[in-house]
């Protein structure tokens, strides 16, 4: 089984189930993903361990900031990475890996919100913690309060903003790729992504109001 990097949850599927394959081309830090999905896809266990270590941090961070639950996001976490398992023999590459990563899991999420009317954020949540544990305590202190400032902003932020801003920030992907995932045009996803710009950027110089935005995409 996969290990616990900075005491994020991993898979709780058995890697070994699936057999090794030996392949002649080494992987390494520039292997594309799709390569290795790919090959993990015709049995290389390693192929997917390499993805793993690649995404998991980033993808549980959009899981934890879209949720704002810990609970729930482990939950769909384990869940994205269980499906993504069981689908491989069905992989195509037919889009970047982190497109088809991030449409997983954010059918996973919509999937978890419906089945529990609404997702709670009661639970408090710290999406980076321990990140800066090398920094001056002054200097931490700035990072950590800024970091609140931040989330509290992306809390108040519609849920379709907040998801368009994630999947780009965290996941790492372009107009098209946001539009695929949330299955919206490109202008709805590129209106989304600027308006959830513009809010977080006021709501990082200016104080943050009592109720949540209405304006929306």
């Amino acid at each position: 089984m996969i290990g616990r990097p900075d005491g994020l949850p991993a898979p709780a599927v058995p890697l070994s189930q699936s057999p090794v394959v030996p392949y002649s081309g080494r992987m390494n830090e520039t292997t594309e993903d799709t390569a290795l999905m790919l090959r993990y896809r015709d049995g290389d266990v390693q192929a997917f361990e390499v993805l793993y270590w690649r995404h998991n941090a980033a993808l549980y961070r959009y899981l934890l900031r879209l949720c704002m639950n810990r609970d729930a996001a482990e939950d769909i976490y384990q869940e994205v990475w269980k499906k993504l398992i069981a689908s491989r023999g069905r992989y195509q590459a037919t889009a970047k890996f982190n497109t088809f990563l991030y449409r997983v899991a954010h059918n996973t999420f919509i999937d978890h919100a419906r089945r529990n009317k609404r997702y709670s954020s009661a639970e408090a949540y710290d999406p980076d913690i321990n990140i800066h544990g090398a920094d001056e305590p002054d200097i931490a202190a700035e990072k950590i309060l800024l970091r609140r400032r931040l989330d509290q902003a992306l809390a108040r932020l519609p849920d379709e903003q907040r998801d368009a801003f994630l999947l780009h920030e965290e996941g790492g992907l372009g107009l098209d790729a946001i539009a695929l995932v949330t299955g919206v045009t490109r202008e709805t996803a590129k209106s989304r992504l600027r308006y959830a710009n513009k809010k977080l950027k006021t709501a990082l110089t200016e104080p943050v109001g009592p109720g949540p935005e209405s304006e929306q995409a």
